[in-house]
Order: structure tokens, then sequence, then C-alpha cells
């Protein structure tokens, strides 16, 4: 019924929705290139959409605890999903290598890609 959870729910689809395409994309490639060359090509995009994908859900349920207000933060009722995904969501982000790592790894492969060194950026 309000503006600003309509505004935060569409956000949070949003952010969804992109990581779920992102995830899509990625393993369609991994199903067509040989396995050899998966680390090669897809180590970079791996890396951002982990990125990515860790932000989002951080995002994600920080919007959710703004929703549910003091709910939000309680261990049991209504509010125990979005409590339990917030404080455990840290650590997919951690687990396999840090945001900023994962960032900086994603970089460094794509702009070895020689499509990166023709982007207009």
């Amino acid at each position: 019924q309000q503006p600003v959870i309509r505004q935060k729910l569409a956000g949070m689809v949003a952010k969804t929705e992109s990581v779920y395409s992102w995830y899509e994309a990625l393993t369609y490639q991994m199903t067509q290139l040989p396995y050899d060359e998966q680390s090669a090509k897809l180590a970079g995009t791996m890396s951002l959409l982990k990125y990515h994908s860790t932000r989002a859900a951080w995002d994600i349920a920080d919007d959710a605890v703004q929703i549910f207000g003091g709910r939000g933060i309680t261990q049991s009722g209504m509010g125990a999903y979005v409590e339990r995904f917030m404080r455990t969501n840290k650590f997919a982000a951690i687990l396999g290598g840090s945001e900023e790592v994962m960032a900086d790894l994603g970089i460094k492969m794509a702009s070895k890609s020689p499509a990166f060194a023709t982007a207009k950026l």
C-alpha cells in the first residue's frame, strides 16, 4: 500500500533478477566452453558476479529489515527469516574471497580481454 515499501520491493526484485540473469548467462557459457578454457575466459566474469551478488544480497537484506522494522531483527516470529538472512549473508561475501578481492580480480581479468581495450568507457 505504501509507495516507499513498493519502491524498496521494486529495488529488491530488480537486484535479484539481475543476479539471476547474470548467473544464467554465465552458466550457459560454462556449458558451451570446453573445461580447459572456462577458467581463462570466465574467471573475471565469475569474480564480478560474486561481487555483484554479495553486494545485492547485502542491499536486499538491509531493505528487508527496513520493511519489517523491529520485527526484522528478532530471531523468532515473523522476522526470523529476515534476521537470519541479515545475520548470515555476509558469510557468502567472505567465503571464497572478499568482495574487494573479487572485484579487483574481475577487473584485472576483464582488462586483459580484447573487447575491454576497444570499449568506450
